[in-house]
């Protein structure tokens, strides 16, 4: 693991001469090559839209902060794009092309050549559409090129002290619709609200699948015995967002449940 990261240190070296661009989105991936980029001289692009929430972009701003390095916050309207709000399977294809045009040209106006994104080799092995994206506009993808894994990311960044090396993933709020439904403002919110109640009740690693009236709730399987001394609450607490039906998955969380 440590030559894999030796390997991509000197590589951000040779390309800190043109110019570095991250996109940060304040995962551990994007956030723990915001760590190595961080005397780099590298410039900072975050995407704020309808599909991120407010609590991840404050992240990037606190993490950026703490580094002195320059950020740019772009607002995109992902709802102007009908091959993203009509959510077909290449949905994240659409979504990537768009940002990443964005913060392409932005990058350049900034003087800088090279745009970098957390891709790690793990993500190769699973469906990810807006790899297509990425490949098509160069964006160079660190981790992907030097083979190395999320349990290899999580266990570098405690290795360099980072706070947020355990963080749980948190993918677009798109990903918790099934494909071919048209996304809506109202529900976006709805999911990310509910989601938020889940945290506050102690469950961070959890996911609020919509499906019409009905609400998957995803958590870990050895934190149902607790989700149900707290069900009531719950239960009350989402259906006062306009939740109608409560379900537990009794497979518990997992990413990527609606690529099934």
């Amino acid at each position: 693991m440590q030559n894999k990261f030796d390997n991509l240190k000197k590589n951000l070296l040779k390309l800190k001469e043109q110019g570095l661009c991250l996109a940060l989105s304040g995962g551990i991936d994007s956030s723990l090559l915001l760590y190595l980029c961080k005397d780099l001289g590298v410039l900072v692009i975050t995407i704020h839209s309808d599909f991120q929430t407010e609590d991840e972009i404050q992240l990037t701003k606190q993490l950026c902060t703490k580094y002195g390095i320059r950020q740019i916050v772009l607002s995109i309207d992902v709802f102007q794009n009908p091959f993203i709000i009509n959510n077909p399977r290449d949905r994240c294809y659409h979504c990537k092309k768009m940002m990443f045009e964005k913060i392409i040209q932005v990058a350049s106006e900034n003087g800088c050549k090279f745009v970098l994104d957390g891709t790690n080799f793990d993500d190769l092995k699973v469906y990810r559409p807006g790899r297509k994206a990425l490949a098509e506009l160069g964006v160079i993808s660190p981790f992907a090129v030097y083979e190395i894994t999320k349990s290899e990311i999580r266990e570098y960044a405690k290795q360099c002290g980072l706070d947020m090396f355990n963080k749980p993933s948190v993918p677009c709020m798109a990903t918790r619709f099934p494909y071919e439904e048209k996304l809506i403002k109202s529900k976006i919110f709805l999911v990310a609200e509910a989601e938020k109640i889940l945290k506050k009740e102690g469950f961070e690693c959890c996911r609020c699948r919509l499906h019409d009236s009905i609400a998957r709730i995803e958590i870990l399987p050895e934190k149902f015995q607790f989700f149900m001394s707290k069900k009531d609450l719950i239960v009350a607490s989402l259906k006062s967002l306009g939740l109608k039906y409560i379900t537990l998955d009794l497979e518990g969380f997992r990413s990527g449940s609606m690529d099934l």
